[in-house]
């Protein structure tokens, strides 16, 4: 199985003992300020099935984030085939999910990066894809950091008509601006 090792960060597959501070980063409300809705922890168990699937579909997904230095589970950095239907599906997503003790210390940025050359080099896709709700100039500001461009604003069809995150924004990198 592919493990993606950064000065800091080893992006591996997932582990038993991920799932319970998993569970807490998906219950963090600071965290899930911009997704839908915290999970439980069903639905958090079940977010990492959906994640070792597509490694076993794909041969790639979100990978579980660890500091190298004390094997502290962080999060999920990693690429992934996003499952709704948009104007610039099918494609290939990076994104990240980090517990909040570890914002603002460049770790989303470092394995977003790793995560953009394995899909260049090692996946040989030509364009990579991230969005996020419009408001979240956190991950905004990574995505600007890893080269991507601002590219459009789009209703998340997946959200309801009406619901206060709907309108994302939609940020893109190609292999030639690598």
């Amino acid at each position: 199985m592919i493990e993606i090792v950064t000065p800091r960060l080893k992006l591996r597959q997932w582990k038993e003992e991920d799932k319970e501070p998993f569970f807490k980063l998906n219950s963090d409300l600071r965290v899930m300020e911009f997704l839908p809705k915290s999970l439980s922890k069903e639905e958090s168990n079940n977010f990492i099935e959906r994640i070792k699937l597509g490694f076993k579909e794909d041969g790639y997904s979100f990978w579980a984030a660890e500091l190298i230095e004390n094997q502290a589970f962080i999060g999920l950095i990693g690429l992934s085939i996003p499952k709704f239907q948009s104007f610039f599906t099918p494609c290939v997503e990076i994104g990240w999910r980090l517990a909040y003790d570890y914002w603002g210390k460049g770790y989303a940025t470092e394995g977003a990066k790793a995560s953009l050359d394995y899909g260049f080099k090692e996946l040989n896709l030509s364009e990579i894809v991230s969005f996020t709700f419009f408001k979240n100039l956190r991950s905004r500001r990574v995505m600007e950091r890893i080269g991507m461009r601002f590219l459009d604003e789009f209703e998340h069809l997946s959200l309801p008509e009406g619901h206060c995150l709907r309108t994302h924004v939609l940020y893109k990198i190609n292999l030639s601006s690598m």
